[in-house]
């Protein structure tokens, strides 16, 4: 099974796409063909007794890495991660490292704002916690009426029917240490996985199913008490690697696309584009 280089992913005599690994006189030249900057976001929070605390940067830093190394045509930039996570129903376990929900905003957004400042147009934010879909969303509204044109999405996004067709036991994705966050990290780096330590866990929800499938609940440890959500014993390297594979695969693709599509601006339309901006 082919093995993908440790953290950091970057290594002597591989393809250089770390944002942070360029001198300052390398960026002029990277923006004369449409560039593309992916930029990785998580959280640093526990992860079961088994898994490392980094398991939510650590899955979309590889997939974006691995994109822009595969991609030839156009530079492809990957920023350094963004691990400063909005987790703060984690804090009741060790390891768990938050920040707070408008600090989480206000960073993420100023960290576009500086890429666009450098002249980097087409911006990808991919994100790996699920504590922050809700404020990246926040954000790319945020920037848009900054006229900043960002895709935002989960990496679970790329593969969820997957993951619940493919599954063998959780039957559905990512959970939360369970199979295929457990899977990703046996593929990744497998040496970080406590196999002796392994527990699942259920999620514990407070109202029905029936009021569940349409009433939002704030996360507030629904995790089980051993911080697990999921059964990582089905978990295997081979699911890793497959799954790993398809999120690069159609995230290559979509990189591509944004590459090739011309930006969309945010006051395209209506007869009052130069009145709004003086109105917020």
């Amino acid at each position: 099974m082919q093995t993908l280089p440790p953290w950091p992913a970057s290594q002597p005599g591989r393809k250089k796409v770390l944002w942070g690994e360029h001198a300052r006189h390398e960026f002029p030249a990277l923006l004369q063909n449409k560039p593309v900057v992916l930029v990785p976001i998580g959280s640093i929070e526990q992860h079961g007794p088994h898994l490392p605390v980094d398991n939510d940067i650590s899955i979309p830093f590889h997939i974006a890495v691995r994109t822009a190394e595969l991609i030839n045509e156009f530079p492809v930039l990957v920023t350094p991660p963004v691990w400063q996570g909005f987790t703060h129903y984690n804090m009741g376990f060790y390891g768990t490292i938050t920040v707070r929900l408008e600090t989480f905003i206000a960073m993420l957004t100023d960290i576009c704002r500086s890429i666009y400042a450098n002249g980097f147009e087409r911006i990808i934010l991919m994100n790996g916690h699920g504590g922050n879909v809700a404020p990246v969303t926040a954000v790319a509204n945020k920037l848009a009426h900054e006229n900043i044109y960002t895709l935002s999405f989960p990496y679970w996004s790329l593969c969820q029917t997957e993951m619940t067709t493919w599954s063998t036991k959780d039957g559905r994705g990512p959970g939360h240490a369970g199979e295929w966050e457990s899977s990703f990290q046996l593929y990744l780096r497998g040496h970080l996985v406590a196999l002796d330590k392994r527990e699942a866990g259920d999620v514990r929800w407070p109202f029905s199913e029936a009021v569940m499938k349409y009433a939002h609940v704030p996360e507030r440890r629904r995790e089980s008490p051993n911080g697990s959500v999921g059964d990582p014993f089905a978990a295997s390297a081979e699911k890793g690697q497959r799954i790993f594979n398809l999120c690069v695969e159609r995230l290559v693709a979509m990189v591509r696309e944004y590459h090739e599509k011309p930006l969309l601006r945010y006051l395209d339309f209506g007869t009052d584009a130069k009145v709004l901006p003086t109105l917020f």
